[in-house]
């Protein structure tokens, strides 16, 4: 396993700001992964296929709360999803809204449930089969489906998956979780109106307009009074895999050393607009670029998340500027107090380089 700390050649030291959401900056200082520091410790692999004792294993169906789904749906299932046993928000109790003085509250009205994702137990993503992880994605697109017909309070659904005590994982076996909810959540309302703003001056799609940079924009920046070489900036630099559909893609302004994000080539605004035969390559690019990751990083802890257009009363005038895509964001690094208390991230890793390293696994 490669050392995903590893001091710079060149030390870098910079404030970069998200072109999708500018409020949010990130400081990439590589000389900061050369002070002593406890890092996230790797997550232990549990690889047995089976566990007696855990309650997503096949076998134990008893031990889990009702079932919602499985595929296939009758026999040996091999992805199952349940009730959450413990939601965070739930439909079993509803109460009015009230406002006392400043403060303001809002029904916790909505669903929790965990999709097991394989029934082996310690089988990591990039190890799971290219049709299985498609049909995952398709278990995904159809509950979001279902549960925006359920109700029409519900007004945005998170798809997402923790691995590793650090990330929130309280199961090992593989699962993800989805959440509905009556709110739009502050980040994904942020990327939906800062896309936007975007789209009423240049109207283009701004990740669109990524994607095109990521794969046809190079230059090379110059120190004014020296005549040095700055920066290069070349084709392909932040693209780490790229399918025929769909493209992982290092942001430029990666809050977590090894951050990469996944997009459709083509615009699209909805996840649950996503084409069935288009699965298979989104199943592809993401099992490819968790083996690069898990090549790099080894068994680091990770998160990863669905964000896609909500489904509130502005869908359709959002549909032209937001862009659904899939954040995949490994914990290799516990926040500071600096990060904690300025709402900056510090990235320790030069995110071209670690596009870079990325790219050279070879699969």
């Amino acid at each position: 396993m490669s050392e995903p700390n590893t001091p710079e050649s060149n030390e870098v030291r910079e404030i970069r700001t998200n072109p999708i959401v500018p409020s949010e900056s990130v400081l990439v200082a590589t000389a900061r992964s050369m002070r002593p520091k406890k890092a996230e410790e790797l997550a232990p692999r549990d690889t047995r296929k089976h566990v007696e004792t855990c309650p997503f294993c096949r076998g134990n169906e008893h031990k889990t709360p009702p079932l919602i789904l499985a595929v296939p749906p009758e026999g040996d299932w091999n992805i199952r999803m349940v009730e959450n046993l413990y939601p965070v928000l739930g439909d079993d109790r509803s109460q009015a809204n009230f406002t006392f003085g400043l403060q303001q509250t809002i029904d916790g009205y909505g669903r929790h449930e965990v999709i097991i994702d394989h029934h082996e137990h310690g089988i990591a993503i990039h190890e799971m089969a290219e049709d299985h992880l498609a049909t995952l994605f398709g278990v995904y697109q159809l509950r979001m489906r279902q549960l925006f017909a359920l109700d029409e309070r519900l007004k945005y659904v998170l798809v997402f998956k923790n691995f590793g005590p650090a990330a929130g994982a309280s199961i090992p076996h593989t699962h993800s979780q989805v959440i509905a909810m009556p709110v739009v959540p502050e980040n994904v309302d942020a990327e939906v109106k800062n896309s936007a703003a975007h789209f009423a001056k240049h109207h283009h799609c701004i990740f669109c307009a990524l994607i095109d940079e990521a794969l046809t924009f190079e230059a090379t920046i110059y120190d004014r009074s020296s005549g040095a070489v700055r920066r290069k900036i070349n084709v392909g630099q932040y693209v780490v895999e790229r399918g025929e559909k769909f493209i992982a893609i290092k942001p430029f302004a990666s809050r977590y050393e090894w951050e990469v994000h996944i997009l459709p080539l083509e615009h699209q605004a909805d996840f649950v607009d996503v084409r069935a035969e288009d699965m298979a390559d989104l199943a592809r690019v993401m099992k490819r670029t968790m083996a690069r990751l898990d090549a790099v990083i080894g068994g680091a802890q990770y998160n990863f998340f669905l964000h896609s257009v909500p489904h509130d009363a502005k869908r359709e005038a959002h549909a032209p500027s937001y862009h659904w895509h899939l954040e995949i964001c490994p914990r290799t690094s516990i926040p500071t107090g600096f990060e904690l208390g300025s709402g900056l991230f510090v990235n320790t890793v030069n995110p071209e380089q670690a596009a870079e390293r990325l790219r050279a696994v070879e699969l």
